[in-house]
């Protein structure tokens, strides 16, 4: 069944009498079942029913009363297709990118959509076959068996027996999730419940509701508003957590742990809005005032019964229905109801605590946003209740398998144990685990799967399927260290004076076949996930480092984009095909960076790589030089065409070859020989997303970047206004002309411009993949940063999986590869997924950085930095240090020899005075901290292991800057707008 917007299905069941006649018989019953369990209750599972002040009328069905409501109302054109769009972005559950993690989009699951279509068939059936009086007798017979039935606790169950709980969820191990029923049995009990689970919602307020009872009540009057999102858990204060609103402009918050109602970061849950007299103190619109709400923000789509034909009223529908105005909730509170999908792994690492007089451990999750876990002494090592603190510093791995819902602590079941704290290694899994990266040895069924034959070599039929490239000079630019070479460059001068470029990208799909037990495990893990010290391959090793590596001097199997470009970088003409390609070296960035530095001196065969005989070193000398020069001219078009980076500061390693501990970090630095790749690349990935979409618009796997979030950025033009930053926001290419224009070159510049960018970095939300059948507006396709209106990622098949599934597109685009197998639902799951891993293997990747940074702190430190002020609180400051890169929270209540401070703001801007006691001299130091102010800090090692804290130095202590109380920003930039 095709996806439509919700709104849509709704109108459709409307006009279906069929539909609308179950309604009506479902709307009478309920009202005699609240009639005899309260004595005047006006709304109860999923009806609303008017009060007849007058006396006479009959009740009327929720959805009655909405489309009327409908009927009442019209809207512009214009406002229509900001609605449609709104509802779009909607349900795709965009993620922004936050200061502590990255988030990415999501999407309504389709397994879910099956549970609901298979519970109001189920209903509708029951209620047609019988009397109402027989139908209510039997779903009030249903509930009492339900009350009498004992409760299990901690009753193992495999996935497979999971049963609905009661609460239209599945318990999977105790977990609160869904799932799909199997049977007609399990679908006939899945409705039969529903009943009970609505009364229990509507007591306690804290089980979860159905979520035809969550649609049945948000197109009541109004008196619940019910949304769907993504939790995201703020790390640092757990007691907070947002969803992103419908339209992606805002967020809204959840105070407190109860709020969450046993849901994970990560998980999408259903959340309700609470009345405005319990919304949080200080939200956008004042307390007590009236909401406006046309219900816009359903977020189950309607169901169809079988035989029934889907209608096509979206755009109708769209004049008729005003959205929600999101502004007007401001920071409102909300609830969770319901969990739709699980997306945390439920797993977390941390340690273990001895309780006196107990049956159980207490498991404490390093992750302060998991809860506390009761695990059984039975799960502990033997001698755990004897002797304690030997695991004081003991690493354990935990899974959650039940949360009682009258319960802060949840139960869980202790996995194994991973060593000391403060290691690299059990530190590493713990890291791993608790974002369910999958790190195990592929299965000898994967390997199989594998060619058997080694050496492996090309056969003569798949020779002549290829364009044999193999005479050309082809080389790769990668890190030195690289072992899997998936990308490989070509450029030939031409007789005309044109150029003749090619990329060429390993053929991963060649050896991952669709459907086999390779391509399962591929499409699981989605991503490799590249840590410090090593990497977690989405692929077997045989393939990522041989088989599909483009390794020098070797045949291997490629899908390359030629072009043909004049000098100034136009393209004149471009070719897609399945190729073969012999590279003849394999360069190092370093490499080509020398070769770009010095255009008219060769570099001494001794210091580069072996080459092919075939191809000199002035050669390939001359296609870097000329691939170069050609990539300036792209990179400059791109910009000059609207296109934004933010490159923000990367800590890079040097490790010890025995120990694998860290010896030394820097700043990595992204140079020409970066760049000119980067372009290359980015144009291959653009050629091909046309090429996709071209042949398959509604199956093409693409990347989208949605406009950065409208309240942050309103938020940011404030502060630069307020701070005399002329920042425009208008646009991609604006902000990127304003931050690397208005600002100086100087180093205080510099570093302001650092922190300029992790601040406009805030408001961005995260690229995410997505399939073109499911968006309905191409506007919506476009990719905000590029500023380019089709986007994908062809040139990383061996470390990503979306990469194949683009390859597989292509390959059946140019009639040389088999079709795909699979619809655009099944393709936006796996997109989805794609976007939960790539989101989870990058928080792993900058978690592995963390871990290795506190260890060198430790062995090495303590460490002495200057460092900028990003950001004010009332009583601590963050600060980005600037010779490593890192950003750090100071406290000022744990500073020494800090006598008192004070907090003030004015419009954005904030401040924090410090008064230091006095040192030898009599004469206090007062020090002023507000955004861009420049510090001295120390990073020293924490007692914590594996944390370190930053400590500012005494302004007394730290050198002619600090020796004077320092000047505030609106100073600093004062006396440099009057030198220049």
């Amino acid at each position: 069944m095709s996806q439509k917007d919700a709104y849509a299905r709704l109108l459709s069941q409307h006009h279906s009498g069929k539909f609308r006649s179950y309604l009506d018989q479902f709307v009478q019953e309920q009202q005699l079942q609240a009639e005899r369990n309260s004595s005047g209750g006006a709304e109860l599972d999923g009806i609303c029913v008017k009060r007849n002040q007058g006396g006479g009328k009959e009740p009327e069905s929720c959805l009655s009363l909405y489309m009327e409501k409908l009927n009442e109302r019209a809207v512009s054109v214009t406002e229509a297709s900001g609605l449609k769009q709104g509802w779009i972005a909607q349900r795709q559950h965009n993620k922004r990118r936050g200061t502590s993690a990255s988030q990415d989009g999501d999407v309504e699951s389709g397994e879910e959509g099956h549970v609901r279509h298979a519970n109001a068939r189920q209903q509708e059936k029951q209620l047609k076959g019988t009397g109402s009086k027989a139908s209510m007798a039997e779903m009030q017979s249903n509930q009492q068996q339900n009350k009498k039935k004992p409760k299990k606790k901690n009753t193992p169950k495999s996935k497979m027996e999971a049963k609905l709980d009661g609460s239209g969820c599945a318990r999977d191990n105790g977990i609160i999730g869904r799932m799909v029923p199997k049977s007609h049995h399990e679908k006939a009990k899945a409705a039969q419940s529903q009943g009970k689970e609505v009364l229990e919602y509507v007591a306690s307020g804290e089980k979860y509701c159905s979520v035809n009872y969550a649609v049945s009540r948000n197109m009541s009057t109004c008196e619940l508003i019910f949304l769907q999102g993504p939790l995201r858990i703020n790390p640092k204060k757990y007691h907070e957590a947002f969803i992103p609103s419908p339209d992606g402009t805002r967020d809204l918050f959840l105070d407190g742990v109860a709020a969450r109602n046993r849901a994970l970061n990560g998980d999408i849950v259903v959340v309700k809005v609470l009345p405005r007299d319990q919304w949080k103190v200080g939200a956008g619109a004042p307390a007590g005032s009236k909401v406006t709400c046309s219900s816009a923000d359903v977020i189950v789509e309607a169901q169809y019964s079988d035989g029934e034909e889907e209608q096509t009223h979206t755009d109708a529908l769209a004049t008729r229905v005003e959205k929600m105005n999101i502004k007007t909730l401001g920071m409102a509170c909300i609830r969770v109801v319901y969990i739709m999908e699980q997306k945390h792994s439920r797993a977390a690492t941390g340690f273990l605590r001895f309780l006196s007089d107990k049956n159980f451990a207490m498991f404490s999750p390093m992750d302060h946003r998991v809860p506390r876990v009761n695990v059984p002494l039975a799960d502990c090592p033997e001698d755990f209740p004897t002797r304690p603190g030997d695991y004081t510093n003991t690493l354990f791995v935990c899974r959650i398998t039940d949360w009682p819902d009258d319960s802060t602590f949840a139960e869980g079941q202790l996995l194994k144990s991973l060593g000391m704290a403060g290691e690299i290694e059990p530190e590493t899994e713990g890291i791993l685990t608790d974002y369910d990266v999958d790190f195990s040895d592929f299965s000898d069924e994967v390997l199989q799967c594998l060619p058997q034959d080694l050496p492996w070599i090309i056969s003569p039929e798949e020779l002549l399927k290829r364009r044999d490239l193999r005479e050309e000079c082809i080389f790769t630019i990668d890190p030195s260290t690289a072992r899997d070479l998936d990308d490989a460059l070509s450029c030939r001068l031409l007789p005309d004076g044109n150029f003749e470029v090619g990329v060429h990208i390993a053929d991963v799909s060649y050896f991952v076949q669709e459907g086999s037990a390779l391509d399962l495990i591929a499409s699981r893990r989605a991503t490799s996930v590249y840590l410090v010290q090593k990497v977690i391959p989405m692929l077997p090793r045989l393939l990522c480092e041989e088989l599909c590596s483009l390794n020098p001097m070797t045949d291997r199997l490629t899908f390359s984009v030629i072009w043909k470009l004049t000098p100034e970088g136009k393209i004149l003409s471009e070719w897609f095909g399945r190729s073969m390609i012999r590279s003849c070296v394999k360069l190092s960035y370093d490499h080509a960076q020398s070769m770009i530095d010095s255009p008219d001196t060769l570099l001494d065969p001794k210091v580069l790589p072996p080459c092919d005989p075939k191809h000199p070193v002035d050669e390939i000398h001359r296609a870097v030089v000329d691939l170069h020069r050609l990539a300036q001219k792209l990179r400059a078009q791109r910009f000059q065409g609207g296109a934004l980076r933010l490159d923000q500061l990367k800590l890079a390693f040097t490790l010890d070859r025995e120990t694998g501990m860290p010896q030394g970090c820097y700043i990595y630095q992204y140079r020409d020989s970066n760049k000119l790749v980067e372009e290359f690349m980015l144009l291959a990935n653009m050629a091909v997303a046309h090429q996709v979409y071209r042949s398959f618009p509604q199956q093409a796997l693409l990347r989208r970047h949605p406009p950065p979030q409208a309240k942050l950025v309103d938020d940011l033009m404030e502060f630069c206004d307020q701070m005399g930053l002329n920042l425009d926001f208008s646009s991609a290419g604006a902000l990127h002309r304003s931050l690397h224009e208005t600002l100086g070159m100087d180093e205080y510049s510099s570093a302001r411009k650092e922190v300029l960018t992790h601040m406009c970095s805030r408001p961005m939300q995260m690229a995410v993949y997505y399939c073109t059948g499911v968006l309905k507006e191409e506007a919506l396709f476009r990719h905000y940063a590029l500023n380019v209106p089709f986007y994908t990622h062809f040139t990383s098949p061996i470390r990503r999986y979306a990469d194949v599934l683009v390859h597989r597109l292509l390959a059946t685009s140019l009639a040389c590869g088999p079709h795909l197998g699979l619809e655009s639902d099944d393709i936006q799951k796996q997109a989805s997924h794609c976007n939960d891993k790539k989101t989870a293997s990058k928080r792993v990747q900058e978690l592995s950085c963390e871990l290795f940074f506190s260890v060198f702190v430790k062995e090495c430190g303590p460490l002495e930095s200057e460092a900028m002020v990003m950001g004010v609180l009332d009583q601590s400051f963050d600060v980005l240090v600037l010779r490593y890169g890192v950003q750090k929270r100071i406290y000022c209540n744990a500073l020494k020899g800090l006598e008192n401070f004070h907090f003030t703001k004015v419009g954005k801007k904030p401040e924090l005075t410090l008064v230091w006691a006095p040192d030898d001299s009599d004469s206090r130091c007062v020090q002023q901290i507000t955004i861009f102010t420049l510090v001295e800090v120390l990073l020293q090692a924490d007692e914590i292991p594996t944390k370190y804290t930053a400590v500012l130095k005494h302004p007394c202590e730290a050198g002619p800057q600090g020796s004077a109380p320092l000047l505030d920003a609106s100073c600093l930039l004062g006396s440099q707008d009057a030198a220049q």
